[in-house]
C-alpha cells in the first residue's frame, strides 16, 4: 500500500523539497501541503493522510496543537504525525508526544533518516531512541503539575486491566527496550511481545508505542532513575 504524506510546514521552500523527496518513493506519495496547523488538521481530513510530517512552530494554530486535535479525533485514530523543527529542544520531544505524536526529527536528518521515518510512524512503531527514552522522558515526565496528577490516577486506574505479564512488557517499553530485547529478556518470542504489546496499546488507549512510553510514566508504573 502507498503511504499518504501530508507535508505541514510554513517554510514553502522546504515543503517542495520533501514533496519531492517523498514523492521520489515508490511506496509513498504526498497528498497535500499546510502551511499552518489549521490547514494541518483540515486536510488531514479531508486528504486521508497516513502520515503527518508536521513543524512544531508554525503561524496561528501551531503543530503542538494541531497535534492535539489530531489525536484527539476519534476518525483519525490511524493517523500517525511525526514532529518536525529545527529546535531541536528536549522538551519539545515531550510536549510533541503528550500531545499525540509518533516521534520527533529534527529538519537537518538526512533524506534516508526521513523516509525511514515515514515508513516506521506509518507502520504504527515509534521513533524514540532508547536513549530518547530512558533521558528525556524520565526527565520531563518526572516534573509533572496537578493535570498531570489527575491524569496518573486515570491511568493508573486502566492498568488494572492489564495482566501481570502485559504490565512486564509495558515497564520494559518503558524503559525503551525493542521487541527483540524484551523477549530475550523476559525468555518469550518477541510474537509474544508484540501481542502482549498491543493488547496493551488497547486496554490502555494508547495510539502507538510512543503513548505506553508516555502512560508508563505518567501512571507511576516506571519511575525515572536519579542519576
Amino acid at each position: 500500500m502507498t503511504i499518504r504524506v501530508l507535508l505541514a510546514d510554513d517554510q514553502t521552500l522546504l515543503r517542495s523539497a520533501f514533496r519531492i523527496l517523498v514523492d521520489s518513493e515508490p511506496d509513498m506519495e504526498v497528498v497535500g501541503e499546510a502551511a499552518d496547523g489549521a490547514q494541518a488538521v483540515a486536510l488531514t481530513r479531508s486528504e486521508g493522510a497516513d502520515v503527518v510530517l508536521m513543524d512544531i512552530r508554525m503561524p496561528g494554530m501551531d503543530g503542538l496543537a494541531a497535534t492535539r486535535e489530531i489525536s484527539s479525533d476519534p476518525e483519525l485514530a490511524e493517523v500517525r504525525v511525526v514532529m518536525l523543527t529545527t529546535f531541536e529542544v528536549d522538551e519539545y520531544v515531550i510536549q510533541s508526544l503528550r500531545a499525540g505524536a509518533s516521534g520527533f526529527l529534527g529538519k537537518g536528518a538526512e533524506p534516508e533518516e526521513l523516509l525511514n521515518a515515514i515508513r516506521i510512524a506509518a507502520a504504527g512503531e515509534s521513533l524514540l531512541s532508547p536513549a530518547a527514552t530512558k533521558s528525556l522522558i524520565a526527565r520531563f515526565l518526572a516534573q509533572g503539575d496537578d493535570a498531570d496528577e489527575e491524569k496518573s490516577e486515570t491511568f493508573s486506574e486502566r492498568l488494572n486491566a492489564l495482566t501481570v505479564r502485559e504490565r512486564e512488557v509495558l515497564v520494559q517499553v518503558g524503559g525503551g527496550l525493542s521487541n527483540d530485547e524484551i523477549a530475550e529478556r523476559l525468555q518469550v518470542s518477541p510474537l509474544t511481545v508484540k501481542t502482549h504489546v498491543n493488547r496493551a496499546m488497547a486496554k490502555l488507549g494508547a495510539r502507538d508505542r510512543a503513548q505506553l512510553v508516555v502512560i508508563a510514566y505518567e501512571s507511576g508504573l516506571v519511575r525515572p532513575r536519579v542519576e
